[in-house]
């Protein structure tokens, strides 16, 4: 009887020990940071073939909530009409607006999450992440053709998916 009654206290001593491990992993876990995204993430293409990165995605120091996301040429067609823009509305020569490669769009939201604005548009060249500029549109309410109109966040387009990325 004495080793029976033994062998249950040395049970109960172990499931104590574990219980208590569990609960010290568990305060140890609830008190380090989530898990930040890597960037950048693919999002694949979208409705017209064209190929989608989040490349940076967070809060700003003042708490307004930003994303970058690159647009990779892959279809023709949309890439040709980006050329000619380039080409007649801000009068870049043929050999350079034609390098087009991608472009890359830093969008902010707002506080509450619900609506986006873009701040920058930049046109690059060159398959690396970098790329040369080609062209930069800043907006920065300093005249007409550059404010900044907020709209509602689309949850299927790249401005959705980059804000789901961002901690709270």
């Amino acid at each position: 009887m004495f080793i029976i009654l033994e062998g249950v206290v040395l049970l109960v001593k172990k499931v104590q020990k574990f219980i208590l491990l569990a609960l010290l992993m568990a305060v140890v876990c609830s008190a380090l940071p989530a898990a930040a995204t890597q960037f950048p993430v693919n999002l694949g293409t979208d409705h017209v073939n064209m190929q989608w990165w989040i490349v940076n995605a967070g809060v700003r120091e003042d708490g307004t909530p930003f994303a970058i996301t690159r647009r990779f040429f892959t279809n023709e067609t949309i890439r040709q009409e980006i050329i000619d823009i380039l080409m007649t509305r801000f009068g870049h020569p043929a050999e350079l607006a034609g390098l087009l490669f991608g472009t890359e769009f830093e969008y902010e939201y707002t506080r509450d999450r619900t609506q986006f604005a873009t701040v920058r548009i930049t046109h690059f060249s060159q398959p690396r992440m970098d790329g040369n500029l080609i062209h930069q549109t800043i907006f920065d309410n300093s005249c007409e053709n550059t404010m900044r109109t907020y709209q509602a966040v689309d949850p299927n387009h790249a401005v959705g998916r980059a804000l789901a990325l961002i901690p709270r």
